[in-house]
C-alpha cells in the first residue's frame, strides 16, 4: 500500500523558479545545485501527504475499523450544531494587555481542531455531509488576521501585518490544512482548495522560502536545537509536499531541511536526554518523527532521517526515561502525568527493530497528519540496527551528559536524581534536584511547570517560586537560591552503579552566587534490597559563616514524627525522612508554594533550617519507604 500516494487534480503553480531559491542564500547557502536535482528526481510527479485520498475507501473501511476511531463520527455530529467560536481581536490582544495566553490558545484549539475531525469524519463515512461545515471553519480560519499565537507575536508585527514570521501555531495549521486537502481533494470546492494554497504559501511557505533565501530575517527556529525546530520545519516542508506541484519547488523545501534539522538532534546531549523533558519530547521528536516519514515515504526512502546517527539516542529516551511504573521525570516545564507518547514509543521500537512495550491507547490524539502518519502504518518499517540493543538497563538509567540518573529498586521503589546546569531548554533551576517514588506516586516531587503566561518566557521567569530553585529540593545558601545559566550545574565528580547501591556525587557550589561558598557537594546514595532508600548528602564549607537551609517539595501531607523524623504521604504511599545535621540545630518549616502550576494540587516545601550561620556542616536526609 503506498501511503505517500499522488494527489489527484493538483494545479500546476510555480510561484518560485528553483534559480530563484539559490540567489542570495543564507540559510540556504550550503543548498548544491547537483542535491536538489538528485531530491527532485526521487520525489513523485504529484504532491502527496499522508494515508489516502478519499476515494481509496477499501483503506478507509479498514483505519475506520480500528478502535482508535470509535467516536469519530459521533464527535463530528456534535460539531455540525456547535457554532464556531469567535476569535475576536480583543481576545488577541489579552496576552498583551494581561499576559493571559491560556483563553485565546483555548478558542484556537477549538477552531483549528474541527479541521481534522471533521476531516476524519467524512473520510470514514464518505456522503458529504461534514463537508459544508468543514469549508465554513476553514474559510474562517483563512480569514483570521494571523495565524500566529499572540504568545509568539509580542511586537504585533503579525497581529498588524508589518511582518510574517511563522511559528508552532501557524506551521501546525499549514500542516491540518494540506493534510486536509490531500484527503478529501475534488470533495472540496474550488475556492477552498484555492483558499487552502492560498493561505498556506502566503502565511508559512513564502516566508519559509524568503527566510533560507536571506531575503527575509531568519526565525530564531531555524537553527534552534530545541523543539520548535521540529515543529516548524516538519510541519512546513510536510505542507509543502502536500500542496506544491513543482517537484523543483519541493525539493527545495526537502534540500533545507536537511542541514536545519541537525541543530534539533544537536539539542540532545550525545547520550540522548532530553533537557526539555518528557513532554517537549513527545511534541518535538513527535514532528521530527513527522518530517522523517513525509521526506521518506516522498524521496522513496533515499532520504531517512532516522538513519542519522544523532537521531538514535534522542529516540531512545522514550524507553530509558521512565522512573518506574509508569511516571517518568517532571523536570523542566514536563506537567506532572506526562508520558511518552506509546504510538511515538512504538513507532521507535519498530525503527530499531526493538520490542514495542504497552498498548496503544485508542485514540489517534491531536492534529489530522501526525495522527494519520502514525495511525495508517500497517506496512513493516525499514529497521535500523540499533547498537547495544537500546542501553536500558531494568537497575538504572544513566545519562553522564545531561546529568541524571534514574535508579530503580523494582518495582516499589525509585529516584531521579539531577545534575545538569541551568541553561536548559525551558529551564528550572534546578541542578542538584531529585524525586522520590514509591508504587506509583511521586511523594518527594519535582513540580513541573507553572500555567503559562507572559511572565513564563520573559526576563521574570525565576520569579515563579516553581521554576526558581525555590521550587525543588535543593539548598539555600546566604539566603540566595540558585542562579541561571550555563555556568551553574552540578559537575559529576564520581558514579559507582552496584546491583547493590548507586552512588552519584555533584559539585553543585557553581550554581550559587555566594562569595563566601568554599564546597558544596551533594552525594547521592541510592540502596536497593530488603530496606531500600534513597541517602542525600550536603557537604558544605564557607569563608565565612552564612545561612544554610534545604529543602523537600511534595504535593502529598507532612507529619512531623519526633525532632529529626517527618513522614511525607501521597496517594496512599509514604516515605520516612530522617534528618541528621551532626548535632547542629535546626527548624522545620513548611509552606505552601502559591503559584498557578500544571498539577491538580499545589506543592509544599519542607525547609530544613539549621540555626544561626554556619562556616561548615554536614546535613544529611535518608528518605525510606514505609511498608
Amino acid at each position: 500500500m503506498k501511503y505517500f500516494a499522488s494527489l489527484p487534480g493538483a494545479r500546476t503553480l510555480l510561484f518560485c523558479a528553483l534559480g530563484f531559491f539559490l540567489a542570495g542564500a543564507h540559510a540556504g547557502e550550503n543548498l548544491d545545485t547537483n542535491r536538489l536535482h538528485q531530491i527532485a528526481a526521487w520525489l513523485p510527479e504529484q504532491p502527496a501527504a499522508f494515508a489516502w485520498p478519499i476515494t481509496n475507501r477499501a483503506a478507509w473501511g479498514r483505519l475506520a475499523a480500528s478502535p482508535a476511531f470509535t467516536n469519530t463520527i459521533v464527535v463530528a455530529e456534535k460539531l455540525l450544531a456547535k457554532p464556531l467560536p469567535e476569535q475576536p481581536d480583543a481576545l488577541f490582544l489579552e496576552f498583551s494587555r494581561t499576559g493571559n495566553r491560556t483563553h485565546w490558545q483555548a478558542v484556537a484549539a477549538e477552531r483549528r481542531g474541527r479541521i481534522g475531525r471533521l476531516t476524519l469524519a467524512e473520510a470514514f463515512e464518505n456522503q458529504g455531509r461534514f463537508l459544508p461545515t468543514l469549508e465554513k471553519t476553514i474559510a474562517a480560519i483563512c480569514a483570521e488576521r494571523t495565524w500566529v499565537m499572540p504568545a509568539h507575536d509580542r511586537g504585533l508585527g503579525n497581529f498588524h501585518g508589518w511582518e510574517i514570521v511563522p511559528d508552532l501555531g501557524a506551521t501546525g495549521l499549514a500542516a491540518e490544512l494540506a493534510e486536509a486537502d490531500y484527503v478529501l481533494g475534488n470533495r472540496l470546492s474550488p475556492a477552498t482548495r484555492q483558499l487552502i494554497r492560498t493561505n498556506v504559501r502566503h502565511r508559512v511557505l513564502e516566508p519559509f522560502v524568503a527566510m533560507i533565501a536571506g531575503r527575509q530575517k531568519e526565525a530564531f527556529w531555524i537553527r534552534a536545537p530545541m523543539n520548535w525546530n521540529a515543529v516548524c520545519v516538519g510541519n512546513t516542508v510536510f505542507a509543502a509536499l502536500a500542496l506544491e506541484p513543482s517537484r523543483a519547488v519541493r525539493a527545495f523545501y526537502v534540500a533545507a531541511a536537511e542541514p536545519s534539522v541537525q541543530f534539533y538532534l544537536g539539542g540532545f546531549t550525545p547520550d540522548g536526554y532530553c533537557g526539555e523533558g518528557v513532554g517537549y519530547w513527545n511534541y518535538g521528536f513527535g514532528h521530527f518523527i513527522l518530517l522523517t516519514e513525509a521526506v521518506r515515504q516522498a524521496t522513496g526512502g533515499h532520504i531517512d532521517f532516522m538513519t542519522e546517527p544523532k537521531a538514535i539516542p534522542p529516540a531512545l529516551f522514550c524507553r530509558r526515561s521512565e522512573i518506574i511504573n509508569g511516571i517518568y521525570p517532571t523536570i523542566s516545564d514536563c506537567p506532572p502525568g506526562t508520558r511518552p507518547d506509546p504510538r511515538l514509543v512504538n513507532y521507535v521500537s519498530r525503527r530499531l527493530g526493538l520490542t514495542a512495550s504497552g498498548k496503544i491507547p485508542a485514540a489517534y490524539g491531536e492534529g489530522l497528519a501526525m495522527g494519520l502518519m502514525l495511525a495508517a502504518q500497517d506496512e513493516p518499517l525499514p529497521a535500523i540496527p540499533c547498537p547495544e540493543n537500546d542501553n536500558f538497563n531494568t537497575l538504572r538509567s544513566f545519562f553522564p551528559y545531561g546529568g541524571v540518573l534514574l535508579a530503580r529498586d523494582d518495582p516499589e521503589f525509585a529516584v531521579a536524581l539531577k545534575g545538569g546546569n541551568n541553561n536548559e531548554p525551558h529551564n528550572h533551576n534546578d541542578a542538584g534536584s531529585f524525586s522520590v517514588v514509591v508504587g506509583t506516586n511521586m511523594v518527594v516531587c519535582d513540580p513541573g511547570g507553572e500555567v503559562y503566561t507572559k511572565r513564563t518566557f520573559s526576563a521574570q521567569r525565576y520569579d515563579s517560586k516553581v521554576l526558581s530553585s525555590f521550587g525543588h529540593d535543593v539548598p539555600v545558601i546566604a539566603g540566595r537560591l540558585q542562579k541561571t545559566g550555563a555556568a551553574a550545574r552540578g559537575v559529576i565528580l564520581a558514579s559507582d552503579f552496584t546491583e547493590a547501591a548507586d552512588i552519584l556525587k555533584l559539585d553543585i557550589r557553581s550554581a550559587y552566587a555566594v562569595p563566601n561558598l568554599q564546597k558544596l557537594e551533594r552525594t547521592f546514595v541510592f540502596q536497593r534490597g530488603t530496606v531500600p532508600s534513597l541517602t542525600v548528602r550536603d557537604e558544605i564549607k564557607l569563608a565565612a559563616p552564612e545561612s544554610f537551609e534545604t529543602a523537600l517539595v511534595t504535593w502529598g501531607e507532612i507529619k512531623t514524627i519526633a525532632t529529626n523524623v517527618v513522614e511525607i504521604s501521597d496517594g496512599g504511599r509514604t516515605v520516612r525522612v530522617t534528618i541528621d545535621t551532626q548535632g547542629k540545630p535546626f527548624q522545620l518549616r513548611a509552606e505552601q508554594i502559591d503559584e498557578d502550576v500544571q498539577s491538580l494540587r499545589k506543592p509544599f516545601r519542607l525547609a530544613l533550617v539549621l540555626d544561626g550561620k554556619i562556616s561548615e556542616a554536614t546535613v544529611t536526609m535518608k528518605i525510606a519507604p514505609v511498608k
